[in-house]
């Protein structure tokens, strides 16, 4: 029983939430499973950083994520390097073999045209994995040219595909990229353009407090929210279920 249940809404449906672990320790993972695990969907090793590390670790993780429900995945930067070495297949049987439940296919570091991009989630799925893509670039000057309606089109053909979410890219920093202006801010016109056909399938970047608060008082509770900071899970479901003064009384 959790501490004052007294004042949970029964009836309200919380958004998944990704959360980036940056090379967590097995203690680290046991707090956070023990204080958050709740609120977790999918725990991201960011970037490269399952390449980083000792196999044992990495499969002492996921077990350890997988145990408590939650689904772990390599970043997508780990796939494109194995991509442009060539090696995918190599890439999704070591996956496998470490634990991991899901794979994020991108191009955000490299440049990966449809075809392949298509292929990759689909062979992924065959190989029984969980499916999260990503829609666009790191580069900032790069990720501009990227047109809403571009957007609109990778995640429908991600989708069709067999992904199971989009995530729009945002990076940690949260700023000047994707749906994001140099401050952070939500530039309305752009999120707007990428929401036609709802919010169910996607999955926002949002590691600012800022930009959490204003996709929940958007979206409601339910928004999907990825690069949440292991430190900061707690946080946002406080503002979830408006148990913070962002989201008191208005959700």
């Amino acid at each position: 029983m959790k501490a004052f249940e007294f004042l949970e809404n029964k009836s309200q449906t919380l958004g998944k939430t990704m959360v980036l672990d940056k090379g967590l320790g097995l203690n680290e993972v046991d707090d956070l499973i023990a204080t958050a695990g709740d609120y977790m969907t999918f725990a991201k090793f960011g970037w490269g950083t399952a390449a980083t590390m000792d196999r044992e670790l990495i499969k002492a993780k996921t077990a350890k994520y997988d145990a408590a429900g939650i689904i772990p995945y390599p970043g997508g930067t780990l796939l494109e390097v194995s991509v442009a070495a060539g090696k995918y297949d190599a890439f999704l049987d070591e996956a496998k073999n470490l634990g991991f439940k899901g794979i994020e296919v991108s191009d955000g570091s490299t440049t990966v045209d449809s075809r392949t991009r298509g292929e990759l989630i689909v062979k992924a799925k065959q190989a029984g994995f969980y499916v999260i893509s990503e829609v666009g670039k790191k580069n900032p000057e790069l990720d501009h040219d990227l047109t809403p309606a571009e957007r609109v089109a990778l995640m429908n053909e991600d989708l069709k595909n067999g992904s199971n979410y989009v995530i729009i890219e945002a990076r940690e920093a949260g700023k000047n990229i994707g749906i994001y202006d140099a401050n952070g801010n939500i530039v309305a016109d752009e999120l707007d353009a990428l929401t036609p056909d709802g919010i169910d399938h996607i999955i926002f970047e949002a590691p600012l407090k800022g930009q959490q608060t204003a996709l929940i008082l958007k979206y409601g509770p339910q928004v999907n929210l990825g690069n949440i900071a292991h430190d900061e899970v707690t946080s946002v479901a406080t503002l979830r279920r408006g148990l913070r003064a962002d989201t008191v009384g208005k959700v």
